[in-house]
């Protein structure tokens, strides 16, 4: 077999194969004799057919068997002369075939990049003061006075207001007509909370208990419903009920009431060592993000497409799940924002690849000690049970994706003590 190997790019490799003429007639051979053993020809017993009639019979498809097998098998040993490192799979364009005759094919892959060497000492990243403010610790305390209110009976009776929980009935028209499963009773609505149309939601404000309104909806081109796409809707609305929310007091009793408080400073001294944690971490990661920006702009190197494609076809499917979650039943991304994913997914392919390289300089491992403390911060995190843990990521893949994140973080550390911090 003789290999001639071509580099297009930085990140694209061309093979040309040629497999001797020997080998290609000792796997035709074999071919024939495999087909001849089962083959049933009419007037011929099994096995008995002459070769003449089974290449007519059969040649076409023993071709295509040859060359797929020389093919799926001297790939992997021109990819090893080559001494590259491929990224997916090859593209192969395969020259004619010749029973007794040499065959050629050309393989054309991405590979990694070469990198001779990595710059990570003295890496420039800024660290964020990370206090908590008094303002942030009263906005957690109503944050917690908001979810433990309480629904009650305005005192005195009062039209209704934002904030209000109301209940209501409706009917919907279109044009004169009833649409009879578009309507509901006993609805309630959080007002302000944009749970319905803004036309309706505003018309539902200064709204006394036993009113009714008749209001008009211009509907979305896209609802749903058939018979309200791009029409204005009539609702027809009755307010049959409405509670206002109480927020608690912020106390000692409002502290109680949480369950492992005697007083409101306790809870307010969880708190802020709770959000300074936060803060300390997101400061933390926030460092980190400048340190991998600064790793790649100090050792630019090109990245391989379908690498980029594949993070961000992961970036793309976190955005939309993160969308769908928040009620948005988005489909797609627009332009610009692909155009960031874009680069974003450019910075962590080329990011990852320099920084298993510092892992490969500095002789990092990852022993068992490493993964069980893995789990266990993986366990504090997702609040996942962390023998369950142990289980679920036994399975290769999310192991290998385990140590990459541990792997990861110690090149981190590495890098940030080397580099120059500014604390801001």
């Amino acid at each position: 077999m003789q290999v001639t190997v071509q580099r297009l790019s930085p990140v694209v490799v061309e093979f040309n194969v040629q497999i001797e003429s020997d080998r290609v007639k000792s796997e035709v051979e074999k071919a024939y004799t495999a087909v001849a053993r089962n083959a049933k020809v009419r007037g011929f017993r099994p096995g008995k057919a002459p070769r003449k009639v089974l290449s007519h019979v059969y040649g076409p498809r023993i071709a295509r068997d040859v060359v797929d097998l020389l093919v799926q098998e001297t790939y992997p040993q021109a990819v090893n002369e080559g001494k590259v490192q491929p990224v997916g799979d090859p593209a192969i364009e395969r020259k004619p075939f010749v029973e007794d005759q040499a065959f050629s094919y050309v393989a054309r892959v991405e590979v990694l990049p070469s990198i001779e060497s990595v710059k990570y000492d003295g890496l420039n990243a800024k660290r964020v003061k990370s206090e908590v403010s008094a303002e942030q610790l009263k906005a957690e305390i109503d944050r917690l006075r908001e979810a433990h209110a309480t629904l009650e009976d305005p005192k005195p009776a009062r039209a209704s207001a934002k904030g209000d929980v109301v209940t209501i009935d409706f009917e919907v028209e279109v044009e004169g007509e009833k649409i009879p499963d578009a309507g509901a009773t006993d609805f309630q609505v959080w007002l302000g909370r944009g749970q319905l149309l803004p036309p309706l939601e505003d018309e539902l404000t200064g709204v006394s208990i036993g009113d009714t309104k008749n209001i008009d909806v211009p509907m979305p081109a896209t609802h749903q419903h058939k018979k309200l796409k791009g029409k204005t809707a009539v609702f027809k609305v009755a307010l049959k009920a409405m509670k206002e929310r109480v927020l608690p007091n912020p106390d000692d009793e409002f502290a109680k009431d949480l369950g492992k408080f005697e007083t409101l400073a306790d809870l307010e001294k969880d708190l802020r060592e709770r959000l300074e944690k936060e803060a300390n971490e997101a400061a933390e990661n926030a460092l980190a993000e400048q340190l991998v920006v600064d790793l790649v702009r100090t050792n630019p190197i090109p990245v391989p497409p379908s690498l980029v494609e594949r993070q961000m076809r992961v970036t793309e499917q976190e955005i939309l799940q993160r969308a769908r979650s928040q009620g948005n039943q988005a489909t797609g991304m627009g332009d610009e924002l692909r155009d960031k994913v874009r680069a974003d997914s450019e910075l962590k392919v080329a990011a990852g690849l320099l920084m298993a390289e510092v892992a490969k300089k500095e002789a990092l491992q990852i022993g068992d000690a490493e993964i069980e403390e893995g789990l266990k911060e993986l366990a504090e995190q997702t609040g996942k049970n962390v023998a369950k843990l142990r289980v679920e990521y036994r399975e290769p893949q999310k192991r290998e994706m385990l140590i990459g994140m541990i792997l990861e973080n110690k090149v981190l550390d590495i890098i940030q003590a080397k580099a120059k911090i500014e604390e801001g």
